[in-house]
């Protein structure tokens, strides 16, 4: 098919236009800066500058396309509200879709959406949500919870450097994915019909807390990690002041997701259905232990090598 993934240089939209690619789709990625995207270029994309806030620029990306993945999201160094990209935005994607006569559309979301309006994210995908099923679209929205990409930074590098791992709320299990796995409901939704004006959850193979995260670090790492859990009312705190600035209300909106991942509630669903829909075996889904592992080898050897390589040199200076 000839497919537009909208977000394609984001952490999960680079691995739906690879994964797009290697199923033998046509990709085509609409990005802000096609500079900084040139690696899409390279794996055989085709790229066209367009912005979800200039609607003008999303009809020539649309021309010719037959279905559109969306994994765009505003992210934390955008300025602004999420509100512009993740509902402004959206709207104006939708409704080039519907010009251009574009019917097929992928939507990733996010579980439990509708549970927490207080969250500015949560309630955007809620309602996203509700507007594409009262749509005529040939919608497929998919709800996840949280990338493995994301604990690199929060839990694992920081163990590996003894720095100090910030936590905050209670103790939350989540399901976190990789989003190469992501991708491959993503991608595989445009090949099986009957996933069409369906919602389906899309999480890990099981729910993780911080203090299991934590440990598996330690015993990659061999490692005691440095734990600091942020008081709920510093949060809050927080979110209050930075809320009066507009230059930081993206990151007040963000402080306000700590109600999810910090709330105690478990974020996971039951995935036989989803992997029935879809084609795929869940034996192929990737495991955070897995993941980690892999991680941690990857680092730790590149490390023994550096260390082997200095020594080298160290030795090219001795005087016998």
């Amino acid at each position: 098919m000839q497919v537009l993934v909208v977000g394609g240089t984001g952490t999960l939209g680079r691995q739906i236009a690879r994964r797009a690619l290697d199923a033998g789709h046509q990709v085509r990625c609409v990005v802000r800066s096609p500079r900084k995207a040139a690696f899409l270029q390279e794996w055989g994309c085709e790229l066209t500058r367009g912005d979800l806030l200039e609607p003008e620029s999303l009809d020539y990306a649309l021309e010719g396309q037959e279905a559109v993945i969306d994994a765009a999201t505003a992210r934390a160094t955008d300025p602004g509200s999420a509100y512009e990209i993740d509902w402004t935005g959206k709207q104006n994607l939708f409704a080039a879709c519907q010009k251009a006569g574009v019917k097929r559309l992928v939507f990733h979301s996010l579980l439990d959406a509708e549970t927490y309006p207080e969250v500015p994210l949560m309630h955007i995908k809620a309602c996203t949500e509700q507007w594409l099923q009262a749509s005529d679209f040939d919608f497929t929205i998919l709800r996840g919870v949280a990338f493995m990409q994301g604990l690199i930074s929060q839990f694992a590098i920081p163990v590996l450097e003894s720095q100090t791992v910030w936590v905050s709320g209670a103790p939350t299990p989540i399901a976190y994915m990789n989003t190469q796995d992501v991708a491959r409901f993503a991608v595989a939704a445009l090949d099986h019909p009957a996933t069409s004006r369906q919602v389906f959850p899309v999480v890990g193979p099981r729910a993780w807390t911080t203090s299991e995260i934590t440990q598996l670090c330690e015993r990659s790492t061999g490692k005691e990690a440095r734990v600091f859990r942020v008081p709920p009312v510093l949060i809050q705190a927080m979110r209050g002041v930075t809320s009066f600035f507009e230059a930081s209300l993206n990151v007040a909106e963000r402080l306000s997701f700590d109600a999810v991942t910090g709330g105690g509630k478990s974020l996971d669903a039951p995935m036989e259905a989803s992997y029935a829909a879809f084609g795929l075996d869940p034996a192929e889904t990737t495991g955070l232990e897995a993941y980690l592992k892999e991680y941690y080898d990857t680092i730790l050897k590149r490390l023994r090598e550096m260390e082997a390589d200095l020594d080298k040199d160290a030795k090219k200076k001795l005087p016998f």
